[in-house]
Formats: C-alpha cells, sequence, structure tokens
C-alpha cells in the first residue's frame, strides 16, 4: 500500500493550491483520509480530515481557507488551499487509514510529504 502526494510548489501570499494524495496497492477500503504538515523547527499537527462518509474536521488556523474532500472510488484525498499566509509554510502529508485486501488489517499509512512554501 501506497501514498502519494503531489501539488505542493512556491506561491505568493494570498495565492492558493490543490494539493492530491493517491492511495494505490492492495488495499479493501479506505476509512479516515487527512492531511498534516510539519514546519521547520514544530511539531506535526493535523490540517483537516475527512472521514469515508465526507464529515470534515479542520484546524482553527485553516477554517474558512482550506477545504479538504475526497474521492472514494479512485482513491484520493485532495486539499485546496486558499489566500494562503506565510505560516502555512511546511511540508504537507497526507495520511490514510487503510484495510489491507490481502489480512483485512487496519493500518495507517503516510505519505512522502509535498513541500508547500509560501512567500511574503
Amino acid at each position: 500500500v501506497q501514498l502519494q502526494a503531489s501539488g505542493g510548489g512556491l506561491v505568493q501570499a494570498g495565492g492558493s493550491l490543490r494539493l492530491s494524495c493517491a492511495a494505490s496497492g492492495s488495499i479493501r477500503s479506505i476509512n479516515d483520509m487527512g492531511w498534516y504538515r510539519q514546519a521547520p523547527g514544530k511539531q506535526r499537527e493535523a490540517v483537516a480530515t475527512i472521514t469515508r462518509g465526507g464529515s470534515t474536521n479542520y484546524a482553527d488556523s485553516v477554517k474558512g481557507r482550506f477545504t479538504i474532500s475526497r474521492d472514494n472510488a479512485k482513491r484520493l484525498v485532495f486539499l485546496q488551499m486558499n489566500s494562503l499566509e506565510p505560516d502555512d509554510t511546511a511540508i504537507y502529508l497526507c495520511n490514510a487509514q487503510i484495510i489491507r485486501s490481502t489480512d483485512f488489517r487496519l493500518a495507517d499509512y503516510w505519505g512522502q510529504g509535498t513541500l508547500v512554501t509560501v512567500s511574503s
């Protein structure tokens, strides 16, 4: 099972980026999916999560600016980031709770991370 994230880059403050993360491999089903971020010298923090049914949660710092969504059929999760601020600069990692088709066990998986840099 793998998670592959994409969509990071350099953007000016006030700009937008859309992150994508694709799950692949021996997957029976995917429960919660989410995006986390880690800035230099800071702890990893949850940015947004979404259940299989579409219920979402956001960090207070991104509410009203970021939107998480998913495509269950294509095993994708997205993070639309608008009104970006320099404090949003971080490595963004996708996460998924996946039930494997090989052994029907639930496990936590992480993507490799994608760098988002917001210039002032």
